[in-house]
């Protein structure tokens, strides 16, 4: 005789039902737990109570993944929609009444984040006592719902159409060199220069190849394959490497600007504009929704605040 399946308790199944959901945006057991603040084993219980209730597997787990079932797959299409409306009908309660409060989860790349999103938080909270923020630096390009961000500091110059995009500011690229070495190399007159120096480049597959326009109105372009003793992966290395004289470099403003107030670089080819390299802006993401929670907006409005003179 088959076992009858538990009965369904409503109260409990709420919170099964919304791990599950956790469980399909993260893909894991861990990072699902640090999201509900639970422990790893107090979310597998609450899946397996749930697949006893269904009475059907609803996570497949192996060693080294997690994925749903069909079964699962349709029942968290079936209820993401109404969780995350739930969450955000919530939130707009909340909101509404009093000083604004919750957890805003950022990323941000390393450079950028370090130089100019981080300092401004220091006024942030300062305005916002109740608002956290968890920031985590990163050069990769994080999926913000699967990972359970709230909002992303990206530098590009098409942010997603499938986000919400804010604009905190204009951005450029510049080649710059410090003094010394300028001294001890003659200045670059044209692009094609560039193939008698040192060229620090920032580290893509394939060889590297910087693209100049130039600034005149016929907006002729140079091609440049380039070479040199470093490449690397993130900007602020490549600015110390250029004022240790070590070669030329092209630098988002950001990470270059405070090096040429203060004279230590020295801005290159000035009539030629660097092309396609980095972004022309910095935006502020999040994902698609009717409505933005109140904390998120507040720190959009506060980063276009601090950024809004650019660098």
């Amino acid at each position: 005789m088959k076992t009858p399946a538990p009965e369904i308790r409503h109260d409990v199944l709420w919170g099964q039902l919304h791990a599950l959901t956790v469980i399909a945006q993260l893909g894991s057991f861990t990072k699902a737990a640090q999201r509900l603040g639970l422990s790893k084993a107090a979310v597998s219980q609450r899946i397996a109570e749930l697949e006893r209730a269904m009475g059907q597997t609803l996570v497949a787990r192996t060693t080294r993944s997690v994925r749903l079932s069909e079964a699962g797959q349709r029942l968290v299409e079936e209820t993401e929609a109404s969780f995350a409306h739930i969450t955000r009908s919530l939130g707009a309660a909340r909101d509404a009444v009093g000083q604004a409060r919750g957890l805003i989860r950022v990323t941000a790349p390393v450079a950028l984040g370090r130089q100019h999103v981080a300092p401004l938080l220091n006024s942030f909270f300062t305005r916002y006592p109740e608002i956290r923020v968890e920031l985590d630096l990163s050069d990769r390009l994080v999926p913000l719902t699967q990972e359970g961000f709230d909002l992303a500091i990206r530098h590009t110059s098409a942010p997603p159409d499938t986000h919400v995009a804010f604009k905190l500011c204009s951005s450029r690229a510049l080649l710059v060199a410090s003094p010394a070495y300028l001294h001890a190399n003659p200045a670059p007159q044209h692009p094609e220069d560039l193939g008698q120096h040192a060229c620090l480049a920032y580290l893509r597959p394939g060889p590297a190849v910087w693209l100049f326009e130039q600034r005149s109105a016929n907006g002729q372009r140079q091609r440049i394959p380039v070479l040199g003793p470093l490449r690397a992966s993130n900007s602020e290395i490549l600015r110390d490497a250029a004022l240790a004289g070590l070669g030329l470099t092209l630098l988002p403003d950001f990470t270059a600007s405070q090096a040429l107030q203060g004279g230590e670089l020295v801005e290159v080819l000035s009539d030629w504009r660097p092309v396609g390299f980095f972004g022309d802006a910095v935006y502020a993401i999040h994902p698609w929704s009717s409505t933005t929670p109140r904390p998120v907006k507040l720190l959009i409005a506060h980063l276009q605040q601090g950024m809004k003179k650019g660098f």
